[in-house]
């Protein structure tokens, strides 16, 4: 979107122009002639994290705002979940059994881009972290439905191209784990956690650590695939430690199927206060 706002001084993208065209000497040619903001190499330096910090906090939040999103629906889930129909390709057979969630993934993104789209389709757009598995499925079914979706890629040392559903210009790449994080969460109304490695741990506890220390309004908070995560982590072991309360249990739900996850999301809906 193009600020029409009324301005006295020259742009910044007119000051570069006019560099282009400077005549080249020792002393222009040198780095230190460069201006500040078009000096690659100054802003890699370590003094400027901050500033990178805060641009990276910036440019996603200034774009959504122009495109109208104010508030999503946020999937986390594997990049190792295979598409159905690639299950016989995965490198373990409980991958090959997870991949149904694929399908579940983009299901549960249609009907929620639906919904969105009944009321504008600016609200509860579909946010995934970009890549493979779970993400693309996410950002599959929101295409699907004709809607838009948000993909929040990160820079890795094996390269994450984003995925081919992602809406483009809501497509957004990051160099810090941390500002990458506080954009899923930004904006969220319901978080759904599907299987998972690592990152998907980090996501669903940092997630739950907030709504748990009321640092983010309690939401709609579901886990895909009950036998998976009660596997993989023993919730109850936790309360009966003492470690978190007994009542921190009922801050997540389960769900198998996208319809089931939709009815979650309206029970907490109707039970939910309304907002002041």
């Amino acid at each position: 979107m193009t600020d029409h706002k009324f301005h006295p001084f020259p742009d910044a993208g007119q000051d570069i122009r006019t560099l282009d065209e400077t005549p080249k000497t020792r002393q222009t040619s040198d780095p230190s002639y460069r201006l500040g903001f078009a000096d690659a190499d100054f802003m890699l330096r370590d003094d400027l994290r901050p500033v990178r910090l805060q641009l990276e906090l910036l440019k996603p939040e200034i774009l959504m705002n122009e495109h109208g999103i104010s508030s999503t629906v946020v999937m986390f889930g594997g990049a190792r979940i295979p598409r159905p129909e690639e299950a016989q390709n995965a490198r373990t057979q409980t991958l090959a059994r997870l991949a149904p969630f694929y399908d579940i993934a983009r299901e549960f993104a249609r009907l929620i881009t639906l919904r969105s789209l009944a009321c504008g389709g600016r609200e509860d757009v579909i946010v995934t972290g970009g890549g493979p598995g779970v993400m693309e499925a996410g950002n599959r079914g929101a295409q699907d439905a004709g809607g838009m979706s948000i993909g929040l890629n990160i820079v890795l040392p094996r390269e994450q191209v984003p995925n081919a559903y992602i809406t483009p210009e809501l497509c957004f790449n990051f160099h810090y784990f941390a500002i990458r994080k506080m954009h899923f969460l930004m904006r969220a109304r319901a978080i759904a956690v599907f299987p998972g490695g690592f990152g998907t741990l980090d996501e669903l506890f940092e997630t739950l650590t907030l709504i748990q220390t009321k640092r983010m309004r309690p939401m709609p908070f579901i886990l895909f695939g009950r036998d998976f995560w009660t596997q993989i982590i023993n919730w109850d072991a936790l309360a009966d430690a003492g470690t978190i309360n007994p009542e921190d249990l009922a801050l997540f739900q389960f769900a198998e199927t996208a319809q089931e996850a939709m009815t979650i999301i309206d029970s907490f809906a109707q039970a939910a206060p309304p907002r002041p």
